[in-house]
């Protein structure tokens, strides 16, 4: 990629977008050098990351699956908002559908996902941060990686450990994924900017 063509990215998020928000400010400050957000596509309302964007001047679009009579509907509508604004990789930051052929098709190895735990653990499961606090095990992490057909597999980005102390709960491990979500993100982005992927 020339260094006049910036990265066009679109970002997906069901809930009120913590990661998706930290993501739009670090773009605000100039972090992301060959990149530009050209959609945020939300779900929930209120949305902290859609309120920020619309701030920053970055286009928001508010699509609700329950709005459609199934999801491969849903999805072709967004893949159709996609392709109107030629996104070149979409982001889920949070975001709770699963992704169906038709959309990996059309975006084929550019849609990326975070997940709460250092993959191969705990996949497949919205609770992973409680489900290693229960299996006991000493460290897990966040993961960002290329979606393929399959749920929490295919080719890993970048990987930030977290230890787990022994008297952590749930209310003491989340904001450590928090502080690393930010650090996780901002690397893949920086990955895909430099194309070592």
């Amino acid at each position: 990629m020339n260094s006049t063509t910036k990265i066009n990215w679109a970002i997906l998020v069901s809930g009120w977008g913590r990661s998706a928000l930290n993501t739009i400010e670090a773009f605000e400050k100039g972090k992301f050098k060959q990149s530009n957000i050209a959609v945020l596509i939300y779900e929930q309302e209120p949305c902290g990351a859609a309120e920020k964007a619309k701030e920053i001047g970055v286009e928001t679009i508010r699509l609700v699956k329950k709005d459609f009579p199934n999801l491969i509907s849903y999805q072709k509508k967004l893949i159709e908002e996609l392709k109107k604004r030629n996104i070149d990789y979409i982001f889920m930051l949070a975001y709770k559908y699963l992704i169906k052929d038709e959309m990996l098709a059309a975006f084929p190895n550019r849609i990326l996902n975070v997940h709460p735990s250092l993959f191969p653990s705990f996949l497949g499961t919205q609770t992973a941060i409680q489900d290693a606090l229960d299996y006991g095990v000493k460290i897990t992490g966040i993961t960002t990686h290329i979606i393929d057909d399959k749920l929490d597999e295919g080719i890993i980005l970048c990987q930030e450990p977290i230890k787990i102390k022994k008297d952590d709960t749930f209310e003491t491990l989340y904001p450590k994924f928090a502080k690393k979500g930010k650090k996780v993100i901002s690397k893949t982005i920086k990955k895909i900017e430099n194309n070592i992927i």
